[in-house]
């Protein structure tokens, strides 16, 4: 039986992006079965090509979030350059660029100008802070975004100094995520019959409407100080407990029935009913406690025996892996996510599949 299509098999996308969301989000889009090309200015091109340590010629960095796409070289300052971007517009059904905005108008390949040569065209525009707006001209990176948008903020320490996720909140879900929804939604109006659009995508602006709890909290006049809200640290059933070996076991037996099972493996059924649906308070004295109590119990134990009682019990407790332990565990590869990757110049790499799957 031969393999099914991809749903977006067909389609063209030109990928003018540079180091991680708009990459990313082309990269979704190629695993989806777009045809992408990214293309890149003489010389140096893709910053990310130098981030971080390279084997031979390019870094890791740039093997991860380009793999599977064609590459060519465009200099979009001189005629030549820009004639032959304009010449690839005719065919394409998508263009991302993640430029400041204005650029591309100054390189006389804005909106306008595209459109008039393909009118189903999506054009899909990844900045900071939009568009439009008092910042929209204004330098940014992911650090930038997520504070301005309220999320930093919560992802803090207990002496409520912010700390830096290693995953790139306004980049991801803000740029790539953000991006791919919009061109997908601008791509079914084409198939529609529609014309094509321009997709404004507003890192900052994404994770600001992604940013539901705390939101939701100061709706509510219930504003948490940070790691002391529901789910950032103001329970013992939601929370993260340090093991013997120093590594540590993630609870996340929010609901009651999931606490009641992992008091019963934890051997103390005495704590079932100290629980936030039992009317605990969240963040008060009494969380507090049953938290402390956690912490010198886990203690006891290494991970791994943690994990061995925890096995087969339903109650959403789970050990916290690094990303080497995350490589081999058997939910990823009976899953197919860690894919064997060989690159031209830099050999063989370890790298996640797509997280998206068809069948029809």
């Amino acid at each position: 039986m031969s393999t099914p299509a991809l749903p977006l098999a067909g389609i063209r996308v030109l990928d003018l992006t540079r180091l991680l969301p708009g990459p990313v989000a082309t990269l979704r889009l190629a695993e989806m079965g777009a045809d992408v090309l990214k293309i890149e200015e003489p010389g140096d091109g893709d910053y990310a090509r130098a981030i971080g340590p390279a084997r031979c010629e390019v870094s890791q960095f740039f093997v991860a979030v380009n793999r599977g796409k064609r590459l060519l070289r465009l200099d979009l300052k001189d005629a030549a350059g820009r004639d032959a971007l304009l010449a690839l517009v005719d065919t394409a059904d998508v263009l991302v660029e993640s430029f400041r905005p204005g650029v591309m108008d100054r390189l006389g390949l804005g909106w306008q100008d595209l459109k008039s040569r393909n009118r189903r065209l999506v054009m899909c525009a990844i900045s900071g802070y939009g568009a439009t707006g008092p910042m929209a001209h204004l330098a940014g990176h992911d650090i930038n975004y997520t504070g301005l948008a309220g999320m930093l903020a919560q992802n803090a320490g207990p002496d409520g100094r912010p700390v830096l996720p290693n995953l790139q909140v306004g980049d991801l879900l803000g740029g790539a995520q953000s991006a791919v929804q919009g061109i997908l939604a601008a791509l079914v109006a084409v198939k529609c019959g529609g014309m094509g659009s321009f997709v404004d995508v507003s890192m900052t602006d994404a994770v600001f409407a992604h940013n539901i709890m705390p939101l939701v909290a100061h709706n509510n006049g219930q504003a948490a100080p940070p790691g002391r809200d529901l789910l950032t640290g103001g329970v013992p059933c939601y929370n993260v407990y340090r093991t013997l070996d120093g590594r540590w076991m993630a609870v996340g037996a929010l609901e009651l029935k999931f606490w009641q099972g992992c008091c019963a493996v934890l051997g103390r059924p005495d704590l079932a009913g100290r629980h936030w649906q039992l009317g605990q308070r969240v963040g008060g004295d009494d969380a507090l406690a049953v938290q402390a109590e956690l912490d010198a119990l886990f203690a006891t134990r290494t991970q791994a025996q943690w994990c061995t009682l925890f096995d087969g019990v339903d109650c959403c407790v789970t050990p916290v892996l690094d990303t080497t332990q995350a490589l081999a565990h058997s939910l990823f590869h009976a899953r197919g996510m860690v894919e064997r990757f060989v690159h031209s110049t830099e050999g063989e790499s370890l790298l996640p599949a797509a997280p998206v799957r068809f069948t029809a």
